[in-house]
């Protein structure tokens, strides 16, 4: 994944077809680019293996663009694989917004969970979320398409789960509970703010000093002092 402060560049070449990792390598839904056949396919794909594959066509073209034909071209499969995992292709939608709801709640929290210290975590969870890419953008693509069924429950679970897991860390802090649940609001308006600045309007991205120096301004703006 690369560093949020490239978020408005890649903002606008990820709908021209596929994404690089940090090392510069394509990623594993990405190989096949968009409405190209990958090569055939020897053995048995897993629901897993489909929903990712959706999931990284959300990142590409948003929540409307799934669809069983496109992807098991990009998987190199016929649809005969996809049928023997999913009755449609809402199951489908359904299962890789769980499988990015899962994700995401076992590579941030499950992270941050050995750091006793609370002020010391929530630094962690700020770099944590400033040099990620992808989830953002998939977020930022599920926030577009809130009037899908399965998409807003989704948003509001990882919407709720993230505002208790700050409130909690602030009050860990030595806020009160109605000053840890401001904080937490804010902090998490700033984020879908950001978001939405970089992804959606395509302001002019920061250099990456620049950027730098703004995750260290909110991390001593917002993280209480011992």
């Amino acid at each position: 994944m690369v560093k949020l402060e490239t978020m408005s560049s890649d903002a606008q070449t990820k709908h021209e077809g596929a994404g690089q990792d940090r090392s510069g390598e394509q990623g594993t839904g990405e190989r096949a680019g968009l409405g190209k056949s990958a090569p055939e396919r020897t053995g048995r794909l897993s629901a897993d293996d489909w929903a990712q594959a959706a999931l990284d066509l959300i990142a590409e073209q948003g929540v409307a663009s799934v669809a069983v034909e496109p992807l098991a071209r990009r998987l190199g499969v016929t649809k005969g694989s996809f049928y023997w995992h999913f009755p449609s292709r809402d199951a489908l939608l359904v299962a890789a917004l769980e499988r990015w709801e899962k994700v995401e709640q076992e590579t941030v929290f499950g992270q941050l969970e050995p750091i006793s210290d609370p002020r010391e975590r929530l630094r962690a969870l700020f770099t944590l979320v400033a040099h990620e890419f992808k989830s953002h953008v998939i977020y930022s693509e599920l926030l577009k398409a809130l009037d899908h069924p399965a998409v807003q429950p989704v948003i509001g679970r990882v919407s709720e789960r993230r505002l208790e897991y700050l409130t909690a860390s602030f009050r860990q802090a030595g806020l009160s509970r109605t000053d840890a649940q401001h904080r937490a609001r804010l902090l998490y308006a700033a984020y879908v703010g950001f978001l939405q600045l970089n992804l959606q309007l395509h302001q002019a991205r920061m250099q990456h000093d620049e950027f730098e120096a703004y995750v260290e301004h909110m991390m001593a703006t917002l993280i209480p002092s011992a």
